[in-house]
């Protein structure tokens, strides 16, 4: 088996368990800032918390993909991120990426349904980035208990 475009049920998927993860770092991040007010309750317009969390959010996405090219929740359903030479994209288009996503959820996900008419079938901060998020099957076990390596991704 080889590597295809990333399904849009795929990519749903992958957010909805990493969002679970951003959630819970959000959690933690904001506990310094009902700390600091005594345990009141953050001002949600306060613009040094909005700036805080939306730096956990970027160096959550943006610090996975441009490691390992992927996050946890990607990880879980076999997505890669890469550059259009198959490598794990820098830190410049996955800031493109990051920002650019972010504009599509602004956008009731139109940049993620745009994959579905896309001739590539890639989404807004695909095109973006000059990134690409492939879906790479699991290994598969033989009979014989030993995996086969063909269905993998090389990484």
């Amino acid at each position: 088996m080889t590597a295809t475009n990333a399904s849009l049920l795929r990519r749903l998927g992958a957010m909805i368990y990493d969002s679970l993860l951003v959630l819970a770092l959000l959690f933690l991040a904001t506990v310094p800032f009902v700390a600091i007010r005594g345990g009141e309750s953050v001002e949600p317009n306060s613009l040094i918390y909005q700036v805080a969390i939306l730096g956990v959010v970027y160096a959550f996405f943006v610090g996975f993909w441009t490691t390992k090219g992927r996050t946890l929740g990607m990880q879980t359903w076999g997505l890669q991120l890469e550059d259009e030479e198959g490598r794990v994209p820098g830190i410049g288009p996955c800031s493109v990426r990051f920002v650019v996503a972010a504009v599509s959820w602004a956008a009731f996900g139109l940049g993620f349904l745009w994959q579905l008419v896309d001739k590539d079938g890639l989404s807004w901060h695909d095109r973006a980035s000059g990134t690409r998020l492939m879906h790479y099957p699991n290994k598969k076990k033989k009979k014989d208990g030993k995996s086969d390596e063909s269905s993998a991704h090389p990484r």
